[in-house]
């Protein structure tokens, strides 16, 4: 047996002459397991081992069996822990200082010594949980982790950023996380041992609501796992994240904190480029306590923080010149004394505010049983731009904000009921209220847009946020247990959550207003969206609402189902060897009484039901990793496993809110509004109000709705074939320790996507399709029955029916990373990064539409799209963490921390759009650019395309003539981000109090130089940079070139640098 493996690690602890660690799942606890022996190097069974947490008394007592191992389960994270070694034949041993990691066992190797008169005493550095001893890719951050990070958004982001695995992509309003090149909505978050991930889908973030939902004062751990192969992980298939909170202790201690920053300490240049912040100061403040209610039997923790802020805008169509301010000017004008409404301006910045309270109560029961309950609330919102992109501009009546209350409780029963049998009780409830209210909803005005110069102007509420209210509450319960037996530790659980969920979506119930829409006519020279605007020439009206009573709230989806889990693994040590393997099995599966209401017309049009659910669909998961110490320096580890889970629920909402029964959609062309004199033509329901009031024969035929004319509503399904996506992952890593204690580690994980998720459109006819002389695809839609004159009646477009299936090829991820890390003993610690990633998928289902999944990616065939470059492929990102640690001041800590990163863009796919054929006729923005030939027959341009600015855009990409440019075959700029911290403790009012002062600067390259730091992205969807027609004879016209829509778009808030400066006092 290799006794000595981390002796590099922990030389300055004699005893200690092995340690390892092994991956926990998404547990609150950890562990510290091993092996005790004799001299002789025999079992010392029978040897007790008293372990206290000194912080709170708590005391857990374990016995070494016949083959000499021991495990404790079940303790607190954190420390400093005592462990008392009591041997009726060997000497005895005290060990002090001993810290454990979350998610991170703690492995101690122990070989007693001949007894003696006197127990030894060993008290020296802290002993922590080492890099050793995983089987899979791992994270964790402990409480100086946080206390110190560059962070000056007070989120766990800020710390897993550290991981080069994984990068936070900050450039879509909210900051999402993507770990390994996966969809941020496919990966978990759980606090305290509640899912806090966002269960419905609506967000990219990560989160249930729209900052971290839980106070940043009261984290003690966070561990982030990439594949974990311990059976116990599931609902993901991207990546785990796991956070506990403090807890109170015997002894009186917390913080209070306040920060502040402004808009004289923000940056106000990007590149030579003034840029208007407005004014506004934003606040942080909030306080965490605990203390004991009974000494060493019951504890309180709480924790409150609160935000104080402000959101700044950016509007890109007019900063790059797309619209000017004569234009803007005029729009607004017009909006006011045509149709008498404000539709705001473009302010700097609004204000913003967000609430977190925890609490928390510890019940050390006796010293077999422990219990705890938390209490978790968040209330806060945003603000969205809503359609705002480098060719859009919104004005601000068309913002709306995002907000959401969340109120969380679990209960947590910790059990040992042998030395060799313990358990974990867990229930939990979470409720969430999700609000997305247009900031002028109250003025009943219809959403406007107003297309000029390749470019739209939105006004007026955004047409998503007409009626859309989504609630939903969660009620989960977990019973695991873990059995050790000689050399085996046998775990086993079942795992239940019943989700209720109430969510009424529906666009257009005040209507929907398109001008100038049809770019060919302003081409020709007939006029502008802005003249149409001013005539009320609409080219497209939209207005959705419940059939018979227009009444969206009679349209709602209310459902709930349930899914279970259950598991059971064998962790096995072959200590000869020196080898740990784990392999077991998970079996998930899903029930539910509530189904869809069910629509006779699909049924009998498409041949299947459009009710069907998850109800009875299951997944089979097995799992295997090791970990093998080839010696005291090197390890290797490893393993394969299936996962599921993370795919947004409101995927399958949709079928209960867009069921074609009472969700009606209507559309008109070519509408006159007004009369040529200005007055509002007759046509107009309610008071005549043009855009305020839907038109009286659009409101009728919501009420009269007539599903045999073929114009029902569009329908959204779950194919009834749908199997649930799962992916695996397989993994080979290795870490290293130098003699002078540097840490190399190195990973290679590959994944492969099963059944991934795709939206097809059933009402486009399969049987129809045809390829263009440059292999896209185009289709015409199914006949759903005949006019009196013959002529077929087809399910257009705008009556799309959208199917939940699954896509023919298996997405495909590699991941390679790097890693050096070393503490030096003068103070400074140092943690280096690199990971290059490869990530393939078919739809990248960006949305929580079914439509804007459908639409939302770049093909040349929308119906079955190829494997192609993920959206969420990271190519390559470099890391960088130091800390430098010394006393300015005798007595009083001096920290300086700085982040670094540097990433390459994401992808950016370039397409032309108004094709014109069959069913992709308004699927605008989304076909992949064809690149013609020098002198290419299938191509003709129009009088005002500029074939040489257009050329020298396409050299300069290299791309391919004769071919189409590939998704997301370029990448936007590279981005460096410097952040920088510098923490000062100071005197308190007594002994055992600290103040501190700190500052902490973002972004500090673009402090320095407004060119450094700067953050650029491309559209997420496509660059669409040519305006196109297609010709009967199946050829391209080239009509217009947008330049401007090829080029990056800089992202200011993640661009400007930000200085925060606070104080902390801590007792």
């Amino acid at each position: 047996m290799n006794k000595h493996r981390l002796s590099r690690v922990t030389s300055a602890i004699v005893f200690a002459l092995g340690m390892s660690t092994s991956a926990l799942a998404n547990t609150t606890t950890s562990v510290i397991k091993g092996q005790v022996s004799g001299p002789a190097g025999n079992p010392a069974a029978g040897t007790s081992i008293t372990i206290l947490h000194t912080p709170s008394g708590t005391v857990k007592t374990v016995t070494v069996n016949e083959a000499g191992l021991f495990n404790a389960q079940g303790l607190r994270v954190g420390g400093p822990y005592t462990l008392t070694v009591d041997s009726n034949k060997f000497q005895d041993r005290v060990i002090t200082d001993v810290y454990i990691k979350l998610g991170e066992p703690l492995d101690l190797n122990l070989m007693l010594e001949e007894q003696s008169i006197e127990t030894i005493e060993v008290v020296g550095s802290q002993i922590t949980a080492a890099e050793l001893g995983a089987t899979s890719p791992a994270s964790n951050f402990d409480l100086e982790d946080l206390e110190f990070a560059a962070s000056a958004d007070r989120d766990i982001k800020d710390l897993v950023r550290i991981d080069p695995r994984i990068n936070i992509e900050e450039s879509d309003g909210e900051e999402a996380i993507i770990c390994g090149g996966s969809n941020p909505r496919y990966s978990s978050l759980t606090v305290d041992g509640v899912r806090m991930n966002d269960s419905f889908g609506l967000n990219f973030n990560g989160y249930p609501t729209v900052r971290m939902p839980f106070s940043f004062s009261s984290l003690d751990q966070i561990t982030v796992e990439i594949a974990p192969f311990d059976v116990r992980y599931g609902g993901f298939t991207g990546c785990n994240i796991n956070a506990v909170t403090k807890s109170g202790t015997n002894e009186l201690h917390g913080s209070v904190f306040y920060d502040y920053s402004s808009d004289s300490l923000r940056g106000d240049k990007i590149e030579g480029e003034d840029i208007d912040t407005g004014d506004y100061t934003e606040e942080r403040y909030g306080f965490d306590v605990g203390f004991p209610l009974i000494k060493d039997t019951l504890f309180f923790y709480g924790a409150y923080d609160k935000l104080e802020g402000a959101q700044i805008f950016q509007y890109d169509a007019f900063t790059n010149g797309t619209y000017s301010q004569a234009e803007v000017d005029r729009v607004i004008q017009i909006s006011k004394d045509v149709y008498g409404y404000d539709p705001g301006g473009m302010p700097a910045s609004m204000p913003v505010e967000d609430e977190k309270v925890l609490v928390k109560l510890d019940w050390n029961i006796n010293d077999d049983h422990r219990a705890s309950f938390v209490y978790n609330y968040n209330d806060g919102f945003r603000l969205d731009q809503s359609d705002e992109r480098n060719n859009t501009l919104t004005l601000s009546n068309h913002f709306y904000e995002v907000g959401a209350k969340l109120n969380s409780f679990v209960g947590s029963l910790y059990s040992d009921w042998s030395d060799d049998f313990s358990t974990e009780l867990r229930i939990g409830n979470t409720k969430l209220h999700n609000r997305q209210n247009s900031i002028d909803a109250d003025s009943g005005f219809g959403e406007v847009q107003i297309s000029h110069n390749g470019a739209t102007i939105f006004l007026g509420p955004d047409d998503s946020r007409q009626t859309n209210k989504m609630n939903w509450e969660s009620q989960t319960l977990k019973l695991a247990g873990a059995y050790f037996y000689g050399n085996h530790k046998i775990t086993g659980g079942y795992e239940y959550e019943n989700l209720e969920i109430f969510n009424v979506f529906m666009q257009h119930t005040i209507g929907e207003y398109r001008f100038g829409g049809d770019f060919r006519r302003n081409i020709q020279g007939d006029s502008t969206g802005i003249d149409d605007f001013e005539a009320g020439i609409a080219d497209d009206v939209y207005y959705n609402n419940s059939a018979g009573t227009n009444n969206p709230d009679d349209a709602a989806a209310n459902f709930e189902y349930q899914s279970h889990s259950a598991y059971l693994q064998d962790e096995y040590i072959f200590d000869d060897i020196d080898l740990t393997i784990i392999f077991g099995v998970r079996y998930d599966w899903y029930t539910s009484d509530d189904k869809p209401r069910y629509n006779k017309v699909f049924h009998d049009r498409y041949g299947y039901r459009n009710d069907h659910t998850f109800d009875g669909e299951s997944i089979f998961q097995p799992r295997f990793g090791f970990n093998y110490a080839i010696n005291e320096n090197l390890e290797l580890r490893g393993g394969f496993g299936l996962y599921s889970g993370g795919n947004p629920n409101v995927w399958l909402s949709n079928s209960y809110s867009n069921d074609g029964v009472t969700n009606i959609d209507t559309y008109r062309g070519d509408t006159n509004l007004l009369n040529p004199d200005g007055t509002p033509v007759d046509r107009i329901s309610g008071s005549g109000r043009p855009i305020y009031d839907p038109l009286s024969d659009m409101i009728q035929e919501v009420a009269d709705n007539d599903p045999s004319l073929g114009n029902e509503p569009s329908v959204n399904a779950v194919d009834p074939n749908f199997n649930i996506p799962t992916e695996w992952k397989y993994n080979l890593g290795l870490t290293y320790i130098t003699d002078d204690e540097y840490i190399f580690q190195a990973d290679i994980l590959h994944s492969r996507q099963k059944d991934g998720a795709l939206i097809q459109a059933a009402n486009w006819d399969s049987a129809s399709r045809e390829e263009l002389f440059d292999g896209r695809a185009v289709y015409d839609y199914v006949t759903v029955g005949q006019r009196d004159d013959g002529r077929p009646i087809k399910r257009s477009f705008r009556k799309s029916d959208l199917i939940l299936t699954n896509a023919d090829e298996d997405g495909k991820s590699t991941t390679i990373s790097f890693g050096v890390k070393k503490e030096y003993d003068f103070g400074l610690d140092m943690q280096f990064g690199y990971a290059y990633n490869k990530s393939e998928d078919v739809s990248p289902m960006t949305s929580a539409v079914s439509f804007s999944n459908f639409t939302g990616f770049a093909t040349i065939d929308a119906q079955n799209p190829a494997l192609a470059t993920s959206n969420y492929e990271t190519p390559h990102r470099f890391t960088m963490n130091l800390r430098y640690t010394t006393e300015i001041f005798e007595g009083y800590r001096t920290s300086f921390s700085l982040f670094g990163s540097r990433t390459q863009g994401r992808g950016k796919s370039y397409t032309f759009d108004e094709l014109s054929v069959g069913a992709t006729e308004f699927e605008s923005r989304r076909h992949l650019l064809y690149v013609p030939l020098a002198d290419d027959p299938n191509v003709t341009y129009g009088d005002d395309f500029d074939l040489e600015a257009f050329n020298a855009f396409v050299d300069s990409k290299g791309f391919k003539r004769g071919q189409i440019v590939e998704r997301n075959a370029d990448n936007a700029s590279w981005h460096t981000r410097l952040d920088f911290r510098i923490d000062q403790q100071l005197p308190g009012f007594t002994q055992d109090h600290k103040a501190r002062a700190y500052l902490v600067v973002k972004n500090l390259g673009n402090f320095l130089n407004d060119d450094w730091g700067v953050k650029k992205v491309g559209n997420f969807t496509a660059q669409n940079v040519v305006q196109a027609e297609i010709n009967e004879n199946g050829t391209y016209t080239f009509n217009e070139f947008f330049p401007n829509n090829a080029e990056d778009t800089t992202f200011l808030t993640q661009s400007l640098w930000e200085i925060r400066v606070g104080v902390k006092y801590d007792f």
